[in-house]
């Protein structure tokens, strides 16, 4: 049984930022935070008050995770970025929002006292009898992530502790955000012991006052219950200062889509009775007069979880090998309902949404081949591309002293051979990479044609048209449009280059429809494209026709669990950073490498295309993690902890190019190596130089490490290894809560003149299929209840924390 916490994050725009630059705009971005851990870094919208990014993300988190923070800031080529404000969202709020919270968020202004982070590790007691003179003992032993106040990028913290209107401080330990004391107070314990001990940890400063870094407050008549506890405890910000804000409305607002799922995910061989069944059904296919399963999944399930439910979906019949066999019983469905040609799945429907996430699963890297070098070629020439009269921008052409104002025809004009010359790039990469289309694809696009011609035999065109309708108006144009979004661009592109892709995008879109006609009846000013684009269409039914001809392979793999490709999980070049040390990467010659991780080992080289240098299994890989930014002045380095073939446990630095880069390494890193049981539960954050650790001082080298190892934080991706147990408890947790309204859905769908099944209604039985995946859920539900292990008594100290 494994308890997992996975958190969904969509950033959709901005809107009434303030002006922070000379121009009077901002170059807005967002910072994501779980829990103070920078994560995710969205891409920069420049030149706008009213920014769109559309972003969205899925992050593993560690269990005990208290709330996400999504700062907007302003980037400064010349200085440090100004940070514009922030939204915070705990853990309570979204608790109470099991559907997910969503909505325009205002910002709030960032308070230095807020902005506190970290844990202390306190050991409190009392001392004495009752009627005796008692002292109040406090050790405070150690402190962990503690937030970075100074420019070397580290803190010197010290603590006070304030009670009853005495205080005490303890050491300053100087550059460290890892500090250790191991000191102990005390105080005389007043009767009645009615007041609170306080324990602040602050910043000290040489000139100036100092900074706070967070407190935690006790209630000693609880403690005097408790006797003596101990614990690591979060360090909270100062309550005075959490009043009303009044800039709150003023830093404009931020539109937000955020859910927490908590699931707990039985043992594989507790979901296989809905497995089998879910198979059965598939296997079974659609019968006349009967309600099916499926289609009452598609009945019953909301536009909003729609998408989701259909991802689950996917994923599980991928592992089961029965995609194939799932999709063509949704086509069958779908067809079978009442639909004409001209608008064949162009609704949202469990069928449009499945194949469309299909795609996205298995079809990603083909999508990266046949778009990405027009998309590349788009972002770096920055033509000027404008089709419509309404929105020409009239400029001056020539040399010096010779300047003519162009025409608009002329613009046009010269936008549309730009645009044509896009067009057809793409649409030649297009046909030529039918080869390289996934089989499994191929195979999906072939069972659709075949299910839409025996639906309108008379309209032959409409199985071209029924390909496209997902090939290119769901996957290829999506893409065109946003290129961002299916990480075919590190950044968005600027209003000229979003232009142009949009253009390009219509392009496709009309030579989809295979009818540039009814296109250009809706907007006159791409006439001028019509030839391109009846050439494209002749291409594009020349491409779906040897995609669907190539039968050789559809049947290889039959009933084999199928998968996004996962040969190679990353690759890059990254900068290592060189410390003492034996390992195979410590002895490398060049600090640019190129590193490959795959499902086996990291290995790396001089470039892709050499010999490789060296490698390390996977199965000693013992962490990844961050490290202080202070240690190599970048706050873009991760550690990946090893044991080298001495046996030693050896240690490589190595440099990311941005904070997006380094989360991918490491949440690639840790779900490669999520089953080592020979990884770490404690690490260093920092460098050991000299005699010591920069980050908590400590003098051994092999010494146990200061702050706690994340393993479970990961980025959730399209290329994520299956998982049938998780996706089956995502589906059991979406039916369990349906089963009243499957059943009022069978009755309302059953054929009213249909008298074979019997009496219907409240009562009456259900068919075969639907009474026992009631079953199967009762039965799951009731492991769940045995499952759950009795709530732990919460440590005495923690239930005193005020």
């Amino acid at each position: 049984m494994a308890r997992r916490s996975a958190l969904s994050i969509r950033i959709v725009e901005g809107r009434n930022l303030p002006a922070k630059d000379i121009t009077g705009s901002s170059d807005p971005y967002c910072i994501v935070k779980i829990d103070d851990e920078a994560i995710i870094r969205t891409a920069t919208v420049w030149k706008t008050l009213s920014p769109f990014w559309g972003e969205e993300y899925e992050v593993q988190l560690q269990p005990n995770f208290h709330s996400v923070s999504i700062y907007v800031m302003d980037e400064d080529a010349l200085s440090r970025d100004d940070v514009i404000g922030k939204v915070c969202i705990t853990r309570d709020m979204l608790a109470e929002h099991p559907k997910g919270y969503s909505g325009w968020v205002s910002l709030s202004e960032v308070d230095p006292d807020e902005e506190v982070q970290g844990e202390i590790h306190l050991r409190v007691e009392v001392q004495g009898k009752q009627g005796d003179r008692r002292l109040l003992c406090c050790t405070v032993l150690e402190a962990r992530d503690l937030a970075r106040k100074d420019r070397n990028g580290a803190s010197d913290p010290f603590v006070r502790l304030r009670y009853n209107g005495k205080a005490q401080e303890s050491t300053v330990v100087k550059k460290s955000c890892y500090p250790r004391w191991n000191e102990t107070f005390k105080f005389e314990l007043a009767e009645p012991a009615g007041e609170k001990l306080c324990v602040e940890v602050w910043d000290w400063d040489l000139v100036g006052r100092n900074d706070f870094l967070g407190k935690v407050v006790f209630s000693v008549p609880g403690l005097e219950a408790a006797g003596q506890e101990e614990g690591w405890f979060r360090l909270r910000p100062e309550k005075s200062k959490l009043k009303e804000d009044e800039s709150r409305g003023s830093l404009g607002s931020l539109q937000l889509q955020v859910r927490l799922r908590d699931e707990v995910v039985l043992p594989s061989p507790c979901y296989q009775p809905l497995l089998q069944l879910l198979c059965q059904e598939v296997k079974s296919g659609r019968q006349d007069g009967q309600v099916h399963l499926v289609t009452l999944l598609d009945e019953t399930t909301t536009a909003e979880c729609r998408q989701e439910v259909a991802i689950n979906l996917v994923k599980l019949f991928l592992g089961q090998g029965l995609v194939k066999e799932f999709l063509d019983l949704l086509f069958e469905l779908e067809l079978a309902k009442p639909c004409e040609p001209n608008t064949l799945f162009r609704s949202n429907s469990l069928a449009s949404k499945s194949m469309e996430s299909f795609l996205k699963v298995t079809g990603m890297p083909y999508l990266h081949t046949v778009l990405g070098p027009t998309i590349t070629r788009v972002f770096e020439e920055k033509k000027y591309v404008e089709l419509d009269p309404g929105k020409v921008e009239i400029k001056d052409v020539g040399c010096s002293g010779l300047h003519r104002v162009q025409t608009e025809g002329e613009v046009i004009e010269q936008g549309c051979q730009h645009l044509q010359s896009y067009l057809d790039e793409l649409l030649d990469t297009m046909v030529r990479s039918a080869p390289a289309c996934p089989p499994v694809i191929r195979a999906a696009f072939r069972r659709l044609s075949q299910r839409v011609g025996e639906r309108f035999p008379q309209h032959q065109h409409t199985k071209f048209v029924a390909v496209t309708s997902f090939l290119c108006l769901r996957f290829f144009s999506p893409a065109i449009m946003t290129p961002k979004l299916f990480h075919l661009r590190d950044t968005h592109a600027d209003a000229r280059t979003s232009r142009t892709l949009l253009l390009l995008a219509k392009a496709i879109q009309l030579v989809g429809n295979m009818e540039p006609v009814a296109g250009r009846a809706k907007e006159t000013w791409l006439s001028p494209l019509l030839p391109a684009l009846q050439q494209g269409i002749t291409q594009m039914k020349d491409f779906i026709t040897q995609l669907l001809g190539m039968e050789e392979e559809e049947e290889a793999g039959e009933g084999q669990p199928l998968g996004p490709p996962t040969t190679v999980v990353k690759e890059g070049p990254l900068f290592l950073h060189k410390t003492r040390g034996k390992g195979p990467l410590l002895a490398a010659a060049t600090k640019k490498l190129h590193f490959c991780l795959t499902g086996e080992v990291l290995s790396f080289s001089k470039s892709p295309s050499t010999e490789r240098l060296g490698a390390i299994a996977l199965a000693d890989i013992l962490a990844a993690e961050k490290v202080e930014e202070k240690s190599f002045g970048s706050s873009h380095v991760m550690q990946v902890v090893y044991v080298g073939a001495g046996g030693h446990q050896e240690t490589a630095y190595l440099q990311c190019k941005c904070v997006n880069e380094l989360n991918q390494w490491l949440s690639a890193l840790r779900k490669v190596c999520g089953n080592n049981p020979r990884v770490l539960r404690a690490y260093h954050p920092g460098v050991f130089r000299g005699d010591k650790w920069s980050c908590c001082h400590q003098k051994e080298r092999t010494g146990l490490g200061c702050d706690r190892t994340r393993h479970g934080v990961t980025l959730q991706g399209w290329s994520d290894p299956l998982d049938p147990a998780a996706e089956a408890q995502r589906l059991f947790q979406h039916l369990q809560g349906l089963q009243g309204t499957l059943r009022e859905k069978y009755w309302e769908l059953l054929d009213p003149e249909d008298t074979q099944n019997g009496p219907r209604g409240e009562g009456a039985p259900l068919p075969q299929g639907l009474s026992q995946l009631f079953r199967v859920l009762g039965e799951l539900e009731s492991w769940h209840q045995r499952a759950q292990p009795p709530a732990p008594p919460a440590p005495a100290l923690l239930q005193l924390q005020a």
